[in-house]
């Protein structure tokens, strides 16, 4: 960790550090995340793949890493920027130390940076390309900088088919919990779920669980027919990276969806589908949101959720059509954070309703997504 590293944005504006991780080149979109804790969570979440998370809490790494609170098989994120990696840790459940963990999951990270800064000046100019390579010097920021300017963007980038899951599998896991919390509430009927992985977290499957749903998961381009033929009892539009409007395969099988009246909760990139399956746009945001520190107000009840957010794409709420109205927004930009059609049981949530990271999770929505489809089998019988 004593080597040198740079970080170079496709602007121009260079950073020096110290290496992370390991030697290397890692590319992608710069973007910084508010939250205090849940590192571990952050870098394994899907919705992160291309993305250089800068983390504007100054120490990071000081609980170490286990291998419970990863959202995914591994390490999803580009790159990691940080203030400080500790040279000690310290939790119970720890198994290794951050360094070691970049290490074996091979991810380039620089420390040592200016997060205030470099925070600033996204807010200022919007996130945009970066690069952080090992070394220092002329040479070092040559070749970030052009790395940084060679990278695309993730506007018009589908990621959602990248990260999924190649194969249908069945998700039977609940929430984690300390043993005094007791077992998870149980249910005697169950609702079968169908799951599409556009990204999806770990948490958010168990949750399902909790909420009392029979959770079958399937790949990003699987085709209504294919859903239908596992006989739903509901689908979920799950989160994950990238622009949502080039998923034209996923807006098809939404809208098929829909048409058959199936009890449907879409969150982050399965809410923005969700609204272009509708008929409305979505847009690319200066700046996004990526944090677990966001307040969001919910419409009906003016109740404020403190929220873990993370996304560079939003519903544009003018485009919104007639069945389909505002149900969350954010407290920070007045930016739509859910929807709620009119004539169906359908609904958005932009956020990451199960808090992981995040202080606060939202488990009405998985409450409500287990009425409608109560409802809708109930209708059914009769």
């Amino acid at each position: 960790m004593n080597q040198p590293a740079t970080l170079a944005l496709a602007d121009g504006t260079v950073f020096t550090g110290r290496l992370g991780g390991v030697a290397g080149e890692a590319v992608g979109e710069v973007v910084f995340n508010t939250a205090c804790t849940g590192y571990q969570e952050i870098l394994s979440d899907p919705s992160y793949a291309r993305q250089l998370v800068t983390l504007t809490q100054p120490h990071i790494g000081n609980t170490g890493a286990t291998p419970e609170d990863m959202e995914s098989a591994q390490v999803q994120a580009a790159g990691l920027i940080v203030r400080d990696i500790p040279k000690r840790h310290s939790n119970w459940r720890a198994t290794s130390s951050l360094q070691e963990f970049l290490v074996e999951q091979q991810v380039t990270a620089i420390s040592d940076v200016d997060t205030r800064a470099l925070t600033r000046h996204i807010r200022e100019h919007g996130a945009q390309a970066g690069c952080i390579v090992d070394g220092e010097g002329e040479e070092a920021t040559a070749r970030a900088l052009v790395a940084a300017r060679e990278f695309a963007g993730l506007s018009g980038m589908d990621l959602a088919k990248v990260v999924s899951t190649q194969e249908a599998y069945h998700w039977g896991e609940g929430a984690w919990r300390h043993a005094q919390d007791g077992e998870a509430p149980s249910h005697g009927k169950r609702h079968r779920v169908v799951a599409f992985d556009f990204g999806v977290k770990r948490n958010i499957l168990r949750l399902l669980h909790d909420a009392g749903c029979e959770v079958t998961v399937v790949p990003a381009q699987t085709t209504a027919q294919e859903v239908f033929d596992l006989r739903p009892d509901g689908v979920f539009l799950s989160n994950g990276p990238g622009d949502p409007e080039p998923c034209d395969y996923a807006i098809r099988a939404i809208r098929d969806v829909l048409a058959r009246g199936v009890p449907t909760f879409g969150i982050c990139l399965g809410h923005q589908l969700l609204g272009l399956a509708a008929g409305a746009r979505t847009q690319k945001m200066k700046f996004g949101h990526h944090g677990a520190n966001h307040p969001v107000l919910e419409a009906a009840s003016c109740r404020v959720y403190i929220t873990s957010q993370n996304h560079g794409f939003v519903v544009d709420e003018d485009s919104l059509p007639a069945n389909v109205r505002v149900s969350h927004r954010s407290l920070f930009d007045e930016s739509l954070q859910g929807i709620e059609f009119t004539d169906l049981p359908a609904f958005g949530f932009q956020g990451h309703p199960e808090a992981s990271p995040g202080p606060h999770d939202i488990r009405p929505l998985f409450e409500r997504f287990a009425k409608a489809m109560e409802e809708g089998t109930d209708a059914a019988s009769h």
